[in-house]
This record gives structure tokens, sequence and C-alpha cells, in this order.
């Protein structure tokens, strides 16, 4: 089975269908194989994005790689740190 990479807004988008679904007195399973999830898939959608506007999701998306950017500046200057620090000390 091929994984799929679905966008915060398809995303979002399949969770409004899911909502109208079960609106209609449906069962969650019926809603997620309509959007063409599983049930997982849909509960994980439903806590990360449930109530989210499509604008919001895009905000937090970037704001995501952001940290995941600088967390990963703040380990490179701290090793470079550490370096320097045992060099000065002479443990080289």
């Amino acid at each position: 089975m091929s994984r799929k990479k679905h966008t915060p807004e398809h995303v979002i988008n399949k969770l409004r269908e899911a909502e109208v679904v079960l609106a209609q007195g449906r069962t969650v399973a019926e809603a997620s194989r309509q959007i063409g999830v599983t049930g997982q898939t849909f509960y994980r959608w439903r806590n990360e994005y449930g109530g989210l506007r499509i604008d919001q999701v895009k905000r937090l998306k970037q704001l995501e790689t952001e940290n995941t950017r600088l967390k990963r500046a703040v380990a490179d200057l701290t090793l470079d740190n550490q370096i320097f620090r045992e060099a000065v000390e002479g443990n080289f």
C-alpha cells in the first residue's frame, strides 16, 4: 500500500467532509472510509488539525519548520562551543 502525503489544506477539507458525514448520523468508520483514510488517521488528523482554519495550519507548519531549523542551529553551535572549550583547555 502506498503512503500519501496530504497537505494541511487537503486534511482540513477531508475533515470537513467527515464532519458532514458524522452530522448525518453515520459512524466514524463510515466517515473515514468515505474520505479515504483509516479510522486511526482520522482521529490523528482530528487531534492535530481539529478546529483550525487553513491559514492557521499553514502558520503552524511554518513555525514547526522554523523551530526545527533553530534547534539544529543551537545543536551545531553547542557542539562548536564544546570543541572550542576542549581546545582551550588543552584536552585535544
